[in-house]
């Protein structure tokens, strides 16, 4: 297949099967369907020359072939009796951009039905709506092809056994399943910046597909800013993947990152996405993020960074989403603007909701460090390396270790 093909197909693939999940409510021969198409594209294009609009091709294609399916397996009446109308179309009309925008938010909602567990969700978002292969999600969480194939086909089952989420989304519930299906994506994103029991650090299969499903969305709903500024974060995260590790996979600390490494294409980008979130009359955790990310972006070294500007942002943030995770970000930020004595007084505060995440420890370990307490410091990255840390992270945590007993002044 040319790249030219395999890019359209991707591109379609997320609205086609959106629309064809709705007409057969199953996925399943959803999938079936569009493969069948993107098979005829492959014979009937090259002859015939690319149809004026490639989607309604799709969609007229896919369902035909659908048919077809429901025909041999002798279900035709039972699915025909649910929406005629909708099956029986000669040809598919132009499709109507607001019933669109319902078809591809209710494929990722469903995707994120809550019967399902996080990464069963995201997974199975990376089969329908991404397209990629079982053999692929299987790799990019590190598990066998079989225990892959298995959770993906659980997961349908128990969507196919739930009608629900086959329902239009009213208007009243658009904002609240888009803010799932924007969760669901950032994690996606986060379990591939940084995977979970793992010995490599970054995936970026599925940094990569949360970047596309996030450009979707925002391409989907324009006048929202908050899906403009979710890829916009996202974007910033991924310009860096370059610099994150060195020639040996080591992994790099934040700080000293070699900044002409990062893509400062995608960081424009990112700049532009978050510009147009700013001029929408809506301020969210993802643009506050977003504008974190920009700030540590285009500032030239670590020292120039403006920390009160970002100690600002990370205080707006905590008064919108008070949790503990986002207080110890805000924290880090504080030791750079108020000191490392004032920030593990402010860590003591919550060292009972986090005495449990790895990144609690390793921040306190490096102030205590800083205030002279080494002996401290060395239990605390303990702690940290007992918490289960990737590892290339594990190697970082260790050399810190041993340069507090070497050296017991500032790291």
């Amino acid at each position: 297949m040319s790249d030219w093909f395999e890019a359209t197909f991707q591109t379609q693939r997320p609205k086609a099967l959106a629309a064809l999940t709705r007409y057969f409510r199953d996925v399943e021969i959803a999938e079936e369907a569009f493969s069948e198409a993107c098979v005829k594209a492959l014979v009937d294009w090259p002859k015939r020359g690319t149809p004026r609009d490639p989607l309604a091709w799709f969609l007229t294609t896919a369902r035909n072939a659908g048919l077809d399916r429901v025909r041999k397996a002798q279900r035709q009446r039972r699915l025909l009796s649910q929406a005629p109308e909708d099956l029986i179309v000669p040809e598919y009309p132009v499709p109507d951009p607001d019933a669109l925008r319902d078809d591809v938010l209710r494929l990722l909602f469903i995707c994120c039905h809550p019967a399902l567990e996080r990464q069963d969700q995201i997974a199975l978002a990376l089969r329908i709506v991404g397209g990629l292969t079982v053999a692929e999600i299987a790799r990019g969480f590190l598990v066998k092809h079989k225990a892959m194939e298995q959770r993906i086909t659980r997961a349908k089952k128990r969507i196919a056994a739930n009608p629900v989420a086959f329902q239009t989304p009213s208007p009243q519930e658009r904002g609240r399943r888009l803010g799932e299906v924007s969760l669901m994506i950032y994690l996606m994103f986060n379990e591939g910046w940084s995977t979970s029991d793992s010995d490599t650090q970054i995936r970026l299969t599925l940094c990569e597909e949360a970047i596309r499903l996030a450009r979707l969305l925002a391409e989907l709903f324009p006048g929202m800013g908050e899906q403009g500024a979710l890829l916009s974060l996202l974007l910033f995260q991924h310009a860096r993947r370059d610099a994150r590790m060195d020639g040996a996979g080591k992994l790099v600390a934040f700080e000293v990152q070699d900044r002409t490494l990062w893509h400062r294409g995608e960081m424009q980008e990112a700049r532009a996405w978050l510009q147009k979130a700013q001029r929408i009359d809506h301020v969210g955790p993802y643009r506050i993020q977003a504008a974190i990310a920009a700030e540590h972006a285009f500032s030239r070294t670590a020292d120039e960074t403006n920390w009160p500007v970002i100690e600002a942002h990370y205080a707006a943030l905590y008064a919108m989403l008070p949790s503990p995770v986002i207080r110890l970000n805000h924290i880090a930020v504080q030791a750079r603007t108020r000191g490392s004595r004032y920030a593990l007084d402010a860590l003591a505060e919550i060292s009972e909701e986090l005495g449990g995440y790895r990144w609690f420890h390793t921040l306190r370990a490096g102030l205590l460090q800083e205030t002279g307490e080494p002996d401290a410091a060395v239990a605390a990255y303990e702690r940290a390396l007992a918490l289960g840390p990737t590892g290339p992270e594990q190697v970082v945590i260790r050399e810190k270790i041993a340069a507090c007993q070497k050296n017991p002044g500032r790291l």
